[in-house]
Parts: C-alpha cells; sequence; structure tokens
C-alpha cells in the first residue's frame, strides 16, 4: 500500500545574499586588501596604543593581524604622533607584517597629511569623519585637503560619519527642513537621514575633488543595534559605495558581543558590509585581539568566511559531571588557533576543519562523525573510553591520563595527512 504524504515545499539552505557594491583596493607594498565587488567581507581592528610609542604600536599590530585582522586603524591626531607612523611601518615591515595601516583623523587631518608627508605615504586609507573636519567656510578646503593627499599618494578613503560627533551644520539644516512638512518626521529619523546625507554627499563631494569612487568607503556608525540596522538598510539602497560596518562603542564582555553580533549578523546576512569591526571595551588585562576573535567567529558562523578550524562541543549537563571536556575543548581551541598563522600558509584549507569535543554518549558519536575529527569522551557512569572518529569513521579509542595529549598528536597528524598533501 502507498502512504500519502502532504505535498510540502523542501526547506532551502539558507545562505546570505549577495549585494554588489564598488570595489576598493587597500595597498601596502604587494599586499593588497580588495573591500567590496565579489571580495570576502574583510576584518579591521584597530590598536589603544599610543601610536608615539611606535615600538609597542607595532607590536600590538603585530598580535591584531596574526590573530587575523586584515587591515588595522591606527589613531593619527598629534605631529608627534604622525611623525612616528612611517617608523612603524618600517618595524612591520622588517617583522614581515605587510598589514595594510589606516590613519584616523579626526580635527586637524589635513594639517597632519599636509605636513607629514612621509605619514601620508605610510598610510594604505584614510579614515575621515566628515562631523569634525571643520566648520563654515573652513569646512569644504579642510576637507579637500584631505582628500587631494588621497589622490596624490592613490589610498583608499573610509568616510566615516558617527553619530557621536554628526556634522550638526547639517543635523540643523535638515531640523529646519523637517519643520516645514506638512507631517515632520520623528528626531530620530532625522537623524538618520543626517547620517546617510553626510556619508553619502561626502562621497560625491570627494569624487568632485577628484577621488576615484572605487577608492571611497562609506560607514555610519551608532551604538543601538535596530539603528544600525535601519541606517545601513536605508544607506545600501541609496548608493553602491562599499561599506564598513561596526556598532559604534558596542561595549564591554557579553554586552559588546552579542550587540556586535546581533546587529552585524542581520546586515550581513541581507548582503550589506563589505568590512566590519567589532568595537569590544578590553575587560582588564584582555587581549586586543578578541575583538578580532569575535569579528572573525560572525563571520565564520555565517558561512562567509573560513579562518580557523571551528571545534564543536556540548554544553555540558548531569551526565558530564566530569569537567574534562570542557578542558579538552578549551586546549584544543588554543591550539589551533595559535597555530593557524603557520598553518594558513603551509595546509590550503585547513581553516575549514571542523573538530568535536563532545562529553557523553548521547550526542557524542553522533557529532563527532559529523566533524572531520572528533572525540567522545565517557559521561558520568560511562565506560573510561573516548572513541576517535576521523572522517566519519571509528578510528582509535583512548583511554589512560594523557587523553588530551594523544588527541591533540591526532589532529596534528590529521592535518598534515589530509592538508599537507599537494
Amino acid at each position: 500500500m502507498q502512504s500519502s504524504l502532504p505535498v510540502i515545499e523542501p526547506i532551502s539552505c539558507a545562505s546570505p545574499t549577495v549585494k554588489r557594491t564598488r570595489q576598493a583596493s587597500v595597498v601596502w607594498g604587494s599586499r593588497t586588501v580588495t573591500v567590496g565587488g565579489d571580495a570576502p567581507v574583510r576584518v579591521q581592528s584597530m590598536t589603544n596604543t599610543d601610536t608615539v610609542d611606535a615600538v609597542g604600536t607595532a607590536i600590538q599590530i603585530k598580535e591584531l593581524a596574526n590573530a587575523g585582522s586584515e587591515m588595522v586603524r591606527i589613531t593619527v591626531n598629534t605631529p608627534e604622533a604622525a611623525a612616528q607612523v612611517p617608523y612603524i611601518r618600517e618595524q612591520l615591515d622588517r617583522m614581515g607584517i605587510d598589514v595594510p595601516l589606516i590613519g584616523d583623523f579626526h580635527y586637524n587631518g589635513h594639517r597632519l597629511l599636509t605636513d607629514f608627508p612621509d605619514c601620508a605615504q605610510a598610510l594604505s586609507k584614510y579614515r575621515i569623519n566628515p562631523g569634525n573636519v571643520g566648520k563654515g567656510d573652513k569646512k569644504d578646503k579642510q576637507f579637500g585637503q584631505m582628500i587631494e593627499a588621497a589622490v596624490r599618494w592613490n589610498k583608499a578613503v573610509r568616510i566615516g560619519v558617527n553619530w557621536g560627533s554628526l556634522d550638526q551644520e547639517l543635523l540643523a539644516h535638515l531640523m529646519d527642513e523637517n519643520s516645514k512638512r506638512s507631517i515632520p518626521w520623528d528626531v530620530k529619523t532625522v537623524m538618520f537621514e543626517a547620517l546617510v546625507s553626510s556619508a553619502i554627499d561626502s562621497a560625491k563631494l570627494a569624487e568632485t575633488m577628484g577621488l576615484n569612487g572605487n577608492q571611497i568607503i562609506l560607514s555610519c556608525k551608532v551604538s543601538g543595534v535596530q539603528d544600525l540596522i535601519s541606517v545601513y538598510r536605508g544607506m545600501s539602497k541609496r548608493c553602491d559605495y562599499a561599506l564598513h560596518l561596526g556598532l559604534t562603542e558596542a561595549g564591554m564582555g557579553t554586552k559588546g558581543t552579542v550587540a556586535s553580533a546581533a546587529a552585524l549578523s542581520v546586515l550581513l546576512q541581507e548582503g550589506i558590509g563589505d568590512t566590519i569591526r567589532v568595537s569590544l571595551t578590553p575587560q582588564p588585562n584582555e587581549s586586543r585581539t578578541q575583538e578580532v576573535v569575535i569579528a572573525s567567529e560572525i563571520l565564520q558562523s555565517l558561512g562567509l568566511r573560513s579562518f580557523v578550524p571551528s571545534v564543536t562541543a556540548c554544553p555540558g549537563c548531569g551526565r558530564t559531571t566530569s569537567t574534562t571536556f570542557q578542558s579538552l575543548t578549551q586546549q584544543i581551541d588554543d591550539f589551533l588557533r595559535a597555530q593557524m598563522p603557520v598553518w594558513k600558509d603551509k595546509f590550503a584549507g585547513v581553516e575549514k576543519m571542523k573538530v568535536a569535543v563532545m562529553g557523553c554518549i548521547v550526542n557524542g558519536p553522533g557529532e563527532s562523525k559529523h566533524a572531520d575529527i572528533g572525540i567522545s569522551l565517557p559521561g558520568t557512569g560511562e565506560a573510561p573510553a573516548a572513541p576517535v572518529y576521523i572522517d566519519g569513521e571509528k578510528s582509535v579509542t583512548l583511554r589512560g591520563d594523557n587523553i588530551a595529549q594523544e588527541f591533540q598528536t591526532i589532529v596534528q597528524n590529521y592535518i598534515e595527512n589530509r592538508y599537507g598533501k599537494k
């Protein structure tokens, strides 16, 4: 007897919407980082060192680059800081760190880029905030001096608007215009319009001054999740410039991580965004690289990029009263991240590897089989054995006190055998 099944549509595999923006190039030496167009979404970060401390800044840039940051922004706020930028670049080049540097300019960028041509040349990209390049008659002139430097040295520019430093003259003008509407917009809507108009109008002005539109990247940063989503949705409909995403002043720890992931994931899923930065306030003694790790994890979780082998692990329950699987998960995750700077050039494709470290028999064997390599540790009351699965097949069962070290060796051998073959 033939069974009758309801006619239903198959569930489609979700994938981010693809949006085509212009493509910009951020260049240093032989290294070119493409932004926009068909290029992958890029990860960016920013130092929190005093740029005058050239050595300390170079060391932090190296750490950020090794963690996966593809561009690093540094503060250039004083003549002393501008004078150190070429030395920072030289130290990075000596260390073999070819990550492009972005100069963050506010208030006096027009003078610094003019007075310190070596600084202007050593940077690969300039960040300009149209809200504080000058007021009144000086605004266009000082903005023009910065664009002139970008044109002269063939540098990309990010025109970065921030609602904490929005162009007050523009906002006042839009408020006046809004008051004339038969049904005025609410204040927040006018604020959003000011943000987007400031970015797009500044980009168009830069093009009239000679800057190639393909070298322009825009951002409109706010600190609220829903606000950021609304602003970028609006901006993406009104221009095709490459867009940089970031929730400004996201906060510390869990709050900053969750808020950034919530905002950026929605936009990235809709095909909005070409570079991202997680503006995380470091917790005491926390490495600055944490913001890079989170940005990378957002992209990897969405299936947009692969940076480091992913580790699947169960959350733990009453079946896993032993903390062995927690310790092993942390150890394996740390091991994989620490090795990636070496592996990425040696083992092509290793960043797509999936590892499972499970804590009991319920889901352990199944998850381990789905991974490239996995281990199912014994839960409470289970036999003291840990089967290891490689490419879906049981390979070996580990026992004793050295399971962690033995499994790490198995992982290393698996990588060399699978990804080391030409």
